[in-house]
């Protein structure tokens, strides 16, 4: 459903008397396939907004090539805009409409009929949860509603793609969650879902794969299990009383199964291993064949923190 080479974009800065050429987006190569949420992670200035605003034809590339939905992105762009949809970061409703008033006019943009227009405003709704305040004016709605109003916008002509950037920034823990059963449920109707987030847990709960990126670049691609498992395979945290981390340490650093093996801040040890799951029966008989008494062993997963920590040497989460 998407498909780019070599996409990039540069800006033109000012910094006093002095103007800089700022390279945005540096030859993104992407693909997406049909009826996939597919996320597009990384911290603010990455690139992300960028890269979303050139496929759904907002600004123009300066190099590169893309075909979203079978329609070429520069030679082609009315045939883009015609098969996707956009919702973007800042908002789309007006305080003084209502959502049904929104949700009719957006369908008659797209040069659908009246009676046609006002059907799929009804279905919109009911499928949004938004019947009951359908006809009170977009500024009485709270966060959540008023994003499933933006959201419902950038589908209502029932796009084969549609774009949606940091869908849920903003919204309490409560309409995150209602988001995502939203995005979920467009999937599962056979749209393709396009994310941009910094959302960590959004990514990885939420997306079939992802594109991690920084400085305009892309630095990981793939599904999240699958970015996570090229780290390093599980960590197991083994709780020791300091006087027999070192005996512990002499043990088990010589097992097959541990790959590396550090010390914990205030006693214990960090064992890094491809499977903890077989890992940990192995630990927990070498230590008791050994007379060592354990305090608490913890089975912990790579996050995709670790992944972009390890891709670009800095956390995501700090970025």
């Amino acid at each position: 459903m998407i498909e780019t080479r070599g996409l990039r974009k540069s800006f033109r800065s000012r910094a006093g008397k002095e103007t800089k050429t700022v390279d945005a987006v540096r030859g993104v190569n992407l693909e997406v396939a049909e009826g996939e949420i597919f996320g597009f992670l990384g911290p603010n200035g990455a690139g992300k907004t960028t890269t979303l605003r050139m496929l759904a034809t907002l600004i123009e590339p300066d190099g590169g090539e893309a075909t979203i939905a079978g329609a070429d992105l520069r030679k082609d762009p009315a045939g883009v805009r015609r098969r996707i949809g956009y919702v973007p970061q800042g908002g789309s409703t007006w305080d003084d409409s209502t959502a049904r008033e929104e949700l009719v006019l957006q369908a008659r943009l797209y040069g659908i009929g009246k009676a046609d227009a006002e059907r799929r405003a009804t279905r919109a709704l009911d499928a949004f949860q938004l019947t009951e305040y359908a006809d009170r004016k977009c500024k009485t709605y709270s966060g959540g509603q008023r994003r499933r109003v933006e959201i419902a916008l950038g589908i209502i002509h029932e796009p084969k793609i549609v774009f949606l950037d940091e869908p849920t920034t903003g919204l309490d823990p409560q309409s995150r969650a209602h988001m995502w059963d939203e995005i979920r449920r467009l999937r599962a109707e056979g749209m393709t879902v396009f994310i941009t987030t910094h959302y960590l847990d959004e990514a990885d709960a939420l997306c079939d794969r992802i594109a991690i990126m920084d400085n305009g670049e892309v630095v990981a691609e793939g599904t999240p299990a699958d970015l996570k498992r090229e780290i390093s395979g599980d960590v197991v945290l083994v709780g020791l009383d300091l006087s027999a981390t070192p005996q512990a340490a002499e043990l088990l650093d010589t097992e097959e199964y541990v790959n590396k093996l550090e010390t914990a801040d205030g006693g214990g040890l960090r064992l890094f291993v491809d499977d903890g799951a077989t890992a940990i029966p192995q630990i927990l008989r070498r230590l008791d064949h050994a007379g060592l008494d354990l305090r608490s062993i913890e089975l912990h997963r790579p996050s995709l923190d670790d992944v972009f920590l390890t891709k670009t040497g800095r956390s995501l989460r700090e970025s």
